[in-house]
């Protein structure tokens, strides 16, 4: 049994995990509707139709600007936080569980429990324990992925009026499996994700401090061994950059497969069918055959401009109500 003092901490950083997901969800929830829209649509835009010679079908979503506008005129403001409910519902579980393995491992790995030692593990432990601490997360979290994903893209008329009769329908027609489609394509893109994501945030906190320290080298200032909240939300918005570039066409893939035999309006295109794609292989390589490359990097422009302000606010919202937590309970 853990002693006392594990359990305090392992709790903290499960509600600063799960506070700082809930905020960052919510401030860009609209930005991952978007991203959404443009990964369930089977058609391609029109400029790269036009590129690709391909212009046999129209596609409901051609840029970013039309897409705001579309949405807004067709579904109102409440259109941009369609699905919130679930996406919170699975993001603050999974911040929660990812926060607290993460800074389990990096204990593990470092033999302190103290946040400033996490930074002297190398950063291959780093990335380890990132992708280690992806996987748990998603598992634990990954229904409430599947219908937040589904209710997102549905558009008007709604195919499911609430998150509950989305859920019954999804385990009458596809069973209890039917709530983890698409989790293996998750699971290859969560391990880099996160692993990217973390590691690359640790290796620029890194970065950022021996700046200071070298700005302060010649004074008696210990700011070198501290990062100012500026500094946390750019380390973090590069390190979701990078991450989310890395990654997408696996996301565009897990996309299609949780939004499988949805029965959405004919304006929004081509449906996907149910058992369309035999597994995460097969989808990607019908991507490829039917929409090319640019298939798979659909909604990479609101999904990185999603991922930058995501990862930063998460960031900072996490390190800012981990130390405020801390020094309640301490």
């Amino acid at each position: 049994m853990e002693e006392p003092g594990q359990i305090k901490r392992a709790l903290l950083d499960a509600s600063a995990g799960a506070i700082s997901g809930g905020i960052s969800r919510t401030v860009t929830s609209p930005l991952d509707v978007i991203k959404i829209r443009f990964q369930v649509q089977l058609e391609p835009t029109s400029s790269w139709a036009l590129l690709r010679g391909d212009l046999s079908g129209s596609s409901k979503y051609t840029g970013m600007s039309q897409a705001t506008k579309d949405i807004l005129r067709e579904e109102g403001l409440p259109g941009f936080w369609r699905g919130n409910v679930p996406a919170l519902l699975m993001v603050m579980p999974y911040t929660a569980i990812q926060f607290a393995v993460l800074h389990k491992l990096k204990t593990f790995a470092s033999g302190s429990s103290k946040t400033v030692d996490h930074l002297s593990i190398s950063p291959y432990l780093s990335y380890i324990s990132g992708g280690l601490a992806g996987c748990a997360a998603t598992v634990g979290s990954y229904p409430f992925d599947l219908l937040r994903t589904i209710l997102a893209s549905q558009g008007e008329p709604k195919v499911y009026p609430t998150m509950r009769s989305a859920l019954f329908d999804i385990i009458s027609t596809r069973g209890f499996r039917g709530l983890y489609a698409g989790l293996s394509p998750t699971l290859v893109e969560i391990v880099p994700y996160a692993g990217l994501q973390f590691g690359t945030y640790d290796t620029f906190k890194r970065w950022a401090m021996t700046w200071n320290r070298s700005r302060s080298f010649n004074t008696s200032s210990t700011t070198g061994h501290s990062l100012s909240s500026f500094q946390l939300f750019i380390c973090g918005l590069a390190a979701g950059t990078c991450a989310k570039l890395v990654c997408h066409p696996l996301d565009v893939v897990k996309k299609r497969f949780q939004i499988e035999g949805l029965q959405r309006h004919p304006k929004y295109g081509a449906r996907v069918d149910h058992r369309a794609y035999k597994n995460m292989f097969d989808a990607l390589q019908r991507i490829l055959q039917s929409e090319g490359w640019h298939g798979l990097y659909k909604g990479i422009v609101p999904s990185t401009i999603k991922a930058a302000p995501a990862g930063a606010v998460t960031f900072v919202a996490y390190e800012f109500t981990s130390d405020w937590l801390e020094s309640i309970l301490s």
